[in-house]
C-alpha cells in the first residue's frame, strides 16, 4: 500500500483548521495542524512532510515569515499559501518566499484537494520525464537534486526554480513560449501565475550571472530563451 502524504497545516483560525485538517484526513492525507507561526517551525523541523498548507496572515509569526525559515531547511517542499487577501503585492511576496500555489479565502475544500493532488502530480511527473543533468559551460545542473553548479559555486533550487531552468534547460537556445511554462509549472495561465515566473526569472538570472556565456533573454510577445555555448548546446538564432 502507498504510504500516506504528509502534511503540514498552520492555520490559526481553530475551527477552519480543524476543519481543514479533518478534511484532509477523511481525504487519505495524514495531515498535522499547527495553531500560529511559531508552533508551526517547532513542529516541522521535528517530523518530514511531503507538503505545507500555511495561512499567511498568524499571530507570533506570519506565513510568509515562516515559509522563508522552512526554506532554510527544506527548499524542495511544496508549499500552498491560505490568504485572505488578494492584492497581487502579497501575492507576489508569496512566491517571492517560496510558494508553489495559494488559495484566496474562503475556498471550497474540493478545490485545495485538487491543487494538493496538482502539485503532487507535477512534482512525482518531473522526476520521471525529465533529464536528470543538463551541463552547459561552467554550469551543471542537477534536475533530481535540484542543485546547480557555476563552477565551484553551489546553490541549491526551490522547486518553482528547479522546474522552471529544467523547462529552459530541455528548450536551450530555443524559445520558451511563456504560456507552455504557466501550464506546465502552475497549470494555468492567469495574471498572478505570470508575474510569479517573472520572479523566478529574475532570481534564475541573477544565479546565472556568474557564468558569462549563458543568459536568459525575454523573446518579446512569446517567452524566454536560454541562450548557452553553441559548441555545447543547440545552435542559437540570436
Amino acid at each position: 500500500m502507498e504510504e500516506k502524504l504528509k502534511i503540514f497545516l498552520c492555520e490559526d483560525d481553530e475551527n477552519l483548521g480543524m476543519l481543514l485538517r479533518e478534511y484532509l484526513q477523511a481525504k487519505g492525507f495524514d495531515t498535522d495542524l499547527f495553531p500560529d507561526g511559531e508552533a508551526g517551525f517547532k513542529g516541522f523541523v521535528k517530523t518530514k512532510y511531503d507538503l505545507c498548507i500555511v495561512d499567511v496572515m498568524m499571530p507570533k509569526k506570519d506565513g510568509v515569515t515562516l515559509v522563508k525559515e522552512i526554506r532554510t531547511i527544506n527548499t524542495e517542499i511544496p508549499v500552498i499559501f491560505l490568504t485572505a487577501k488578494n492584492m497581487k503585492e502579497d501575492v507576489l511576496e508569496g512566491f517571492k518566499a517560496g510558494a508553489d500555489d495559494y488559495i484566496t479565502k474562503p475556498f471550497s475544500m474540493e478545490e485545495l484537494v485538487l491543487r494538493i493532488e496538482a502539485i503532487i502530480r507535477r512534482v512525482k511527473g518531473k522526476k520521471s520525464k525529465e533529464q536528470q543533468v543538463y551541463s552547459f559551460g561552467t554550469m551543471t545542473f542537477d534536475t533530481q537534486k535540484q542543485i546547480l553548479m557555476i563552477g565551484d559555486v553551489q546553490t541549491k533550487l526551490t522547486t518553482k526554480e528547479s522546474e522552471l531552468l529544467s523547462l529552459l534547460c530541455a528548450h536551450a537556445n530555443d524559445i520558451l513560449e511563456r504560456n507552455h511554462a504557466l501550464k506546465q509549472i502552475w497549470e494555468e495561465d492567469t495574471y498572478f501565475n505570470a508575474r510569479s515566473m517573472d520572479v523566478y526569472i529574475t532570481k534564475l538570472r541573477k544565479l546565472l550571472k556568474p557564468e558569462p556565456n549563458i543568459e536568459i533573454i525575454n523573446i518579446h510577445g512569446k517567452g524566454y530563451k536560454l541562450i548557452v555555448p553553441n559548441d555545447e548546446g543547440e545552435n542559437s538564432d540570436r
